[in-house]
């Protein structure tokens, strides 16, 4: 099968995705925020040896508006970044437990998520829509996704699946992310499906 015959499917899937996404939620699209966080210690080490990924004066720009070309990147540097870099755990790469870096072959969540980031920037997004997020799944470990800030919710780009959900849809505990403010800066996540869920019965 050609790349070509690929491609044309996936543009196809992401116009037919785009308009047939419902916005219907017991839950905000976008999500609550209750308060300052404390960054992720990997976060912080990632700052300090890299402050121009860390700095941004331009304050939040307000969500981005989701146009379909923009959904087309969304998807298009998901899969791309998903299928590209080799999962690897950072004492495999780099002998510690944590070390947060924008990977060119092999990477952690949070690696995949660095590198989805910057190619949305390189895309024309605004810093103060693509925010860092700290999630815990269902078994308990915590994980790194990134948060994609629109006027139609906020979208999770997850390097375990290529399928880009609203975060309401999916199946983590969201605890905190960069703020939209300030890249160096944390918040809190309210994340209160389980008392929606509940409320509806």
């Amino acid at each position: 099968m050609s790349f070509q015959f690929l491609f044309r499917g996936y543009a196809a899937m992401a116009l037919f995705t785009f308009g047939c996404l419902g916005f219907a939620h017991a839950t905000p699209a976008n999500m609550t925020i209750t308060g300052d966080a404390a960054p992720p210690i990997g976060h912080y080490e990632f700052c300090k040896e890299n402050p121009k990924e860390c700095a941004y004066a331009g304050g939040d720009a307000g969500p981005a508006i989701l146009t379909e070309d923009r959904w087309k990147a969304i998807l298009k540097i998901n899969y791309t970044v998903n299928t590209t870099i080799k999962p690897m755990t950072d004492m495999d790469l780099y002998g510690v437990e944590e070390k947060w870096a924008i990977p060119t072959t092999a990477g952690d969540c949070e690696d995949f998520a660095l590198l989805k980031r910057k190619e949305l920037i390189d895309a024309g997004f605004s810093v103060s829509d693509l925010l860092m997020t700290v999630v815990l799944q269902p078994n308990g470990e915590g994980h790194a996704v990134l948060t994609v800030r629109t006027d139609r919710g906020d979208f999770v780009l997850d390097n375990m699946r290529n399928k880009v959900k609203l975060w309401s849809d999916t199946e983590y505990t969201f605890l905190k992310r960069q703020s939209a403010d300030d890249p160096a800066r944390w918040v809190k996540i309210q994340d209160g499906r389980a008392v929606a869920v509940g409320s509806l019965k």
